[in-house]
């Protein structure tokens, strides 16, 4: 394995290139992954400007970002809620509402939307791209793509499942619905019913885009699907011509996806402020309703990963790899403490290299390639969160969709998946993508800003379990024993 910084790394980007060789009956497969690069987050400068306040001067005590969000989301819904009790439907308010805090926080949504469409294309392409020449890949390879597919869609049906069990968008009275649409429309657009389902040949035609650009320019508008399916198409053809060929296209991509994610890191810190006005637009107009459905909406998403995690992650120990659940959950304490505290599977991935070979005897050969490709593709708890947000913003908003519209909505959150940058924010766009496929008004992801940031570092912990689980599959089908 081989990892360095990359030549943007003065510019405060970092890089990981990683290189594994395979060797299966006599014949040597190659496969070359690069780490996303990622820009320091807002909580990473803030500790350096801390460090370097130099010789005899305390350095100050920051507050980190995720704790300013969770004030905001606090301070938004409480005086929110109590506007809302104190004046009810007063002009004055309204007024507040439609000409303060609903435009600031559209301003804060903006500086993310703008960035959604070179977001999901340099995304896709790149990480199928990263995947290499399925003929190449061989059996690890093709072991590690199916049980990723299998695993993420798995885990959206888990998701799916319980947001239509526990319907947490359906407490919303409808006077509460028709005020806050009534406010939001003035910025959002009226919320309309998804297009009526298609049949026959015309889905597949209309999956082909005709024109890409104008695909793209109407993405926001539910030209989504065309986009990524265009993106994917790009992602294999690069994977299939000499890599000499391809470098150039690759390398501008994966700048304007590290530019992208820089967007964002900005946008983010103004996250507190936007979370702030966004959340007390949404409670003072339509009150506790809107606060018991986000409660009910984390609720949700927090058994989804649970389910996921310890039900159907332990079958596959117990009955597939043969090994004890508890003792691997156990042994894999360390990794799962490092997801949680970073919210990155990239940064974790050290981590999850050690653990896999030391603690549960995972050979290198096999758990550099699985791991170092699972922490790019192997979303299973994104996918899963974002399943459940997009039904769940749906039916907030009294969008209804029928068996096929969440058919779309399973396919779609299993291919975003591919796409997920590794930032605080990062899911944010592609969520918006998928509400726009359905008819709902991707401002409408307002809602949940405020509270992202715990269900992401939530589900990172699933993406990286979900990492290793594959690996330790992999490595048995190989005749591999783990640790006793």
């Amino acid at each position: 394995m081989a990892a360095g910084k990359s030549g943007l790394a003065g510019n405060g980007f970092t890089g990981i290139p990683r290189e594994w060789s395979l060797s299966e009956g006599g014949r040597l497969y190659h496969a070359r992954v690069t780490i996303p690069l990622c820009a320091k987050g807002p909580d990473e400068e803030s500790r350096v400007n801390d460090t370097n306040a130099g010789p005899g001067v305390t350095p100050r005590r920051r507050w980190s970002q995720h704790t300013k969000i969770f004030l905001g989301l606090f301070i938004g819904g409480f005086l929110g809620v109590t506007a809302n009790l104190a004046l009810g439907d007063d002009d004055r308010l309204r007024a507040l509402v439609s000409n303060v805090t609903i435009p600031a926080g559209q301003i804060f949504l903006r500086l993310i939307f703008m960035v959604v469409i070179p977001l999901v294309v340099s995304a896709i392409i790149l990480g199928v791209a990263e995947l290499g020449d399925p003929r190449r890949l061989g059996r690890v390879g093709l072991k590690t793509l199916a049980l990723t597919l299998a695993l993420s869609s798995v885990s959206v049906l888990i998701g799916v499942t319980l947001a239509n069990i526990i319907r947490p968008g359906a407490g919303l009275s409808e006077s509460s619905r028709t005020k806050l649409l009534e406010v939001m429309g003035r910025y959002s657009g009226v919320v309309k019913e998804p297009p009526p389902p298609k049949t026959g040949l015309q889905i597949l035609v209309d999956l082909i885009p005709e024109n890409p650009v104008k695909a793209m320019t109407g993405a926001l508008e539910g030209e989504m699907i065309a986009v990524m399916v265009f993106a994917l198409v790009i992602g294999v053809a690069v994977t299939m011509i000499e890599r000499r060929a391809a470098e150039p296209l690759l390398l501008w991509l994966q700048s304007v996806y590290e530019v992208v994610l820089k967007v964002i890191g900005l946008a983010m810190r103004q996250a507190p402020y936007g979370v702030a006005a966004l959340l007390f637009s949404v409670t003072a107009t339509a009150g506790l309703d809107a606060l018991k459905a986000l409660f009910l909406y984390v609720v949700t998403v927090l058994l989804g990963l649970a389910l996921h995690q310890y039900v159907t992650y332990s079958l596959l120990l117990k009955y597939y790899v043969r090994y004890s659940p508890r003792l691997f959950f156990s042994r894999l304490r360390e990794v799962m403490i490092t997801a949680f505290s970073t919210s990155s599977g990239n940064a974790t991935l050290p981590v999850t290299l050690r653990v896999a070979e030391n603690e549960l005897g995972i050979p290198r050969s096999i758990g550099g390639f699985v791991l170092t490709l699972g922490s790019t593709l192997n979303q299973n708890g994104t996918a899963l969160y974002e399943g459940i947000t997009v039904l769940f913003l749906a039916e907030f908003f009294g969008v209804h969709l029928t068996i096929g519209g969440q058919v779309t909505v399973v396919l779609l959150s299993i291919l975003s998946g591919i796409g997920t940058a590794g930032v605080p924010g990062g899911s944010l766009p592609l969520v918006t993508a998928l509400l726009v496929t359905i008819g709902v008004p991707y401002r409408a992801i307002g809602m949940i800003v405020g509270i992202e940031r715990l269900l992401d570092m939530c589900r990172t912990v699933l993406n990286v379990t979900g990492d290793v689980t594959a690996a330790a599959c992999v490595a048995r089908s190989e005749g591999h024993i783990l640790k006793p």
